[in-house]
């Protein structure tokens, strides 16, 4: 993305997603050889659910990761947030009985959250947070609203600048990845700011200070796929 502001870098990443909406379910599914059901399926499970019984989804995209967390969560109320209106409406087509009247969609920047203080048990995040500038205030915001002693659980692909399986994944993200997404969408730019933004991400240690310095008291992350994706977990202090 050249946008030179947060504001517009935010747009533009909108409006790429916006573009990407009809085959972005199919497009996860085959670029991760279907293992991103493993992935969000690892990523509820880190879920605490609380005195609130609310767990709010950032980033929702279409819901996929909502609909986990009610799985997982019967009696969970989720609100789902995203940036990209077209997302959450292609997402509203999976929510059907129970799941559409506990999951809320609503479109909203992570940044600055339309809620209140310490009103969720816990934040959920798939594959969001590389598309946030600066990182900083979404991180300071899910320790706004999270209760005492509540959880953000981050899902994210791991750095590009490290080596994974002897380069295999370096050269996957570098030619693979970006050709798969341009033959299905046909869009050009989606898929290579796709690879670009994981090669360029910091390692998962650097989010970890990243997370502690906007306010979690602890911040830990446990590796997935041989750290091909990284499960990034903080903690707002307790009362």
């Amino acid at each position: 993305m050249s946008s030179t502001t947060p504001a517009a870098h935010g747009q533009a990443v909108s409006s790429m997603f916006s573009r990407i909406v009809p085959w972005y379910d199919l497009l996860n599914t085959v670029l991760s050889c279907g293992i991103d059901r493993y992935w969000r399926r690892r990523l509820v499970r880190e879920v605490r659910l609380g005195p609130t019984g609310r767990v709010l989804d950032l980033a929702a995209g279409t819901l996929d990761v909502s609909l986990a967390i009610r799985r997982r969560y019967p009696q969970a109320v989720v609100p789902a947030l995203d940036f990209c209106p077209p997302m959450l409406f292609q997402g509203r087509k999976k929510l059907h009985g129970d799941n559409a009247r506990r999951i809320m969609p609503a479109a909203a920047d992570a940044r600055l959250l339309p809620l209140p203080d310490a009103c969720v048990d816990a934040v959920t995040m798939a594959f969001g947070i590389r598309n946030i500038l600066p990182r900083a205030e979404a991180f300071r915001e899910m320790v706004r609203v999270l209760v005492p002693g509540g959880r953000a659980c981050i899902l994210e692909f791991g750095s590009g600048k490290q080596r994974i399986w002897g380069g295999m994944y370096n050269l996957y993200l570098n030619h693979v990845l970006p050709g798969i997404g341009r033959c299905i969408s046909h869009d050009r730019s989606a898929y290579a700011y796709l690879a670009d933004t994981i090669r360029n991400f910091p390692v998962a240690e650097a989010l970890e200070e990243e997370m502690r310095e906007a306010g979690f008291a602890a911040a830990w992350h446990i590796p997935l796929t041989s750290g091909i994706v990284c499960l990034h977990i903080g903690e707002k202090a307790r009362a």
